[in-house]
């Protein structure tokens, strides 16, 4: 049986989107040093460096459900080539600022253009693929982007030696490069021309109407203890790894890696082999393996538990991220599916903004062990909560 098999019928529309985030994310370098970049080239304290990531997250947080409607308005189309484009420019600009104020404001349009690119993308997934393929294509999509992280923070690393204004450089022209090729594929029918063709009174009707959907509002709910688990990867984890345990940063790079390399040969693999299996039991399985692998770190001090831990996390996300994605899709009404995905990636930008910073302050004031021993009760939280996670009598 071929594990890839899935990817043979998904449409020449998904690709396009496949090389597009390959290229934009090959670029992803500011956000991965911003942080270094502020304290080491403009000065500021770790606190202040902090605070800019902050900004980040809560402008993602703000824009998510914004854009997602705008998509349903404008076309998702639309949207994500001024996406492309826009964050090219900001970039570019960005590396120019060096007063630490009008940094955090450089900062919070930069993430609300940026950020627009993600509801769009995963609205015009749903558009372009029939629901049995859905799973597949947003594991596809995750393969784009885990495989374009794996380059962008690489090349990034060797140019900050050089100056590390050629991060903003390189992170503008891979933007704008994958605005280039997105304008330059020929789009089917299907992908954006219902959602161009949607009437303005149409979108005008559905405003706040989301929180009247209580099935979507609980799933919303459900799924942040666990994105706040997830998120602690780029937080508690790394000072955990290197202060705790007395590893250096090199071999928490390469603990890091084993989770893209997984990602990159197994998540297809994976989802197209759970095809079959129901939302609801991928969703409480998902959830599971994050509270188990995060929750395992409290016990986990040497090479081989941690490697195992890691494991265990990295399945949960391949599990966990293309079935809540691909859930949304399913219940989403047609012609709102943009102004769903903006509030799903909106608990992603909550988790982004507030994991790292929760994890680190657990973990700061009450040591690691009640700190990994909280992500696993987070984990169990969303498992049970998905249990209770009602789906149309279309969804599995």
């Amino acid at each position: 049986m071929n594990p890839w098999k899935g990817l043979k019928g998904l449409p020449h529309d998904m690709w396009a989107l496949f090389f597009t985030s390959l290229i934009n994310r090959s670029g992803t370098m500011v956000i991965p040093f911003l942080a270094l970049y502020l304290t080491k080239k403009i000065g500021v304290s770790p606190t202040e460096a902090g605070t800019a990531l902050l900004v980040y997250g809560a402008a993602a947080f703000i824009a998510a459900p914004l854009t997602g409607k705008l998509s349903d308005k404008l076309g998702a189309l639309k949207v994500m080539k001024f996406a492309l484009f826009g964050s090219g420019v900001l970039f570019f600009a960005f590396s120019f600022i060096t007063n630490y104020n009008w940094i955090l404001v450089a900062t919070f349009f930069l993430a609300a253009v940026n950020e627009s690119f993600r509801p769009a993308n995963l609205s015009l997934i749903t558009e372009i693929v029939t629901p049995p393929q859905r799973r597949m294509a947003f594991a596809l999509n995750r393969l784009a982007i885990n495989a374009g992280m794996s380059i962008g923070p690489v090349i990034g690393g060797f140019l900050t030696l050089i100056d590390y204004h050629y991060l903003f450089y390189a992170n503008a022209v891979a933007s704008i490069a994958a605005g280039i090729y997105f304008s330059s594929v020929k789009w089917s029918s299907l992908a954006g021309t219902q959602k161009e063709q949607t009437e303005e009174k149409n979108i005008s009707k559905i405003k706040f109407a989301i929180f009247s959907d209580k099935t979507f509002l609980f799933f919303l709910f459900a799924i942040i203890p666990a994105n706040l688990v997830f998120f602690q990867h780029i937080g508690a984890l790394p000072l955990y790894i290197v202060t705790d345990l007395g590893y250096t940063t090199a071999a928490f790079g390469l603990f890091s890696a084993i989770n893209t390399v997984i990602i990159i040969f197994v998540e297809v693999p994976l989802n197209n082999w759970m095809n079959d299996v129901s939302y609801k039991k991928t969703l409480m399985l998902g959830a599971l393996f994050a509270g188990i692998g995060f929750g395992g770190f409290a016990i986990a001090t040497t090479t081989i538990p941690l490697v195992i831990a890691i494991v265990v996390f990295t399945f949960g996300e391949m599990i966990f991220f293309p079935i809540t994605a691909a859930y949304t899709s399913e219940i989403a009404p047609a012609n709102r599916r943009g102004e769903y995905m903006g509030y799903y990636q909106m608990t992603f930008s909550f988790a982004f903004s507030a994991g790292p910073w929760l994890g680190t302050v657990v973990y700061e004031n009450y040591g690691s062990v009640i700190l990994w021993s909280g992500a696993l009760v987070f984990g169990l939280i969303t498992t049970v909560l998905m249990f209770f996670v009602k789906t149309n009598p279309s969804v599995k």
